[in-house]
């Protein structure tokens, strides 16, 4: 008996039609939610998913803004871009697309995003009050799986929860936001020895390493709830995660597939996002709540 697919397609579907419905009031009070992308170079695969971010941004309504810059700009023209958007009251959203070259220092260009426009959830601001557990802009990928998880009636209060891998992006944000909801969390990473007994403990288990089929049916506790962020390609160049899905699917209780299971999860929280941060602007525009 295979375990319960989890449909990150579907579930976005639904979370961003909820997002139109709120970009539409907010556009009768005057206030256009504006999301700004910059892409550094020609790599094709961020290109790709700036085309995804931008097409489903104009699906909810709102202002999309793409600024292309070649692989050999400077540092400070960036920064220049990123204050010119910083100071532009029709920009709520400010998302420059990662990696960057190397003669770029990714943390100087994070730190330069108004916390308040970081709808990546980067900015060590936001990081930080996610932490302590303040109001703050979430990274995308955790903050869309806690989604797939509360949408799918998945329990997290009182669980053990163990995540492999220890990413800025992925994995130290997701055991936060799970530990703020009372799950207990394990985090594996490249140097945990005998990692199958920890992921063998996991009644939710989260893998983001970037390692093709990694994770197999031993790895996995029976009726686990297996979340699976990986995007690689196999031997045959076809997509898929971290995870052996046709290995683990037997045996978990739910999983996501790869792909259609995180990554849809991820664009919808982006302009989750940058409609909270409009809604905020529209606030202080206005002079009182809406």
């Amino acid at each position: 008996m295979s375990g319960t697919i989890i449909d990150g397609i579907a579930i976005g579907k639904v979370i961003r039609e909820e997002i139109k419905e709120r970009v539409d009031l907010l556009k009768e009070k005057g206030c256009v939610p504006g999301l700004a992308v910059i892409v550094v170079g020609d790599d094709q695969a961020s290109h790709t998913y700036v085309r995804n971010k931008q097409k489903s941004s104009v699906e909810v309504g709102m202002k999309s803004e793409l600024i292309k810059l070649p692989a050999t700009v400077t540092e400070a023209e960036l920064l220049e871009h990123i204050t010119k958007l910083n100071e532009d009251d029709s920009i709520n959203g400010i998302l420059v697309q990662l990696p960057l070259p190397n003669h770029i220092d990714e943390n100087l260009v994070i730190r330069a995003i108004d916390p308040k426009k970081d709808v990546d959830g980067f900015h060590p601001e936001n990081v930080g009050k996610m932490i302590i557990g303040q109001r703050a802009f979430l990274s995308c990928t955790p903050y869309g799986i806690i989604k797939l998880l509360e949408r799918t009636n998945t329990e997290i209060k009182g669980k053990h929860a163990v995540i492999v891998g220890r990413s800025n992006i992925v994995g130290k944000p997701m055991g936060q936001l799970l530990l703020q909801r009372d799950a207990t969390v394990t985090y594996c990473h490249s140097k945990t020895e005998d990692l199958a007994s920890f992921t063998k403990q996991a009644d939710i288990l989260i893998v983001a390493i970037g390692r093709t089929k990694f994770i197999t049916a031993e790895h996995v506790k029976e009726g686990a709830v297996v979340i699976d962020v990986g995007m690689n390609r196999d031997e045959n160049g076809k997509l898929c995660g971290d995870v052996d899905f046709e290995s683990v699917k037997g045996k978990a209780g739910a999983i996501t597939p790869v792909p259609g299971g995180v990554g849809p999860m991820t664009i919808t929280m982006l302009l989750k996002n940058t409609l909270h941060s409009a809604e905020q602007a529209c606030i202080a525009k206005n002079g009182s709540e809406q």
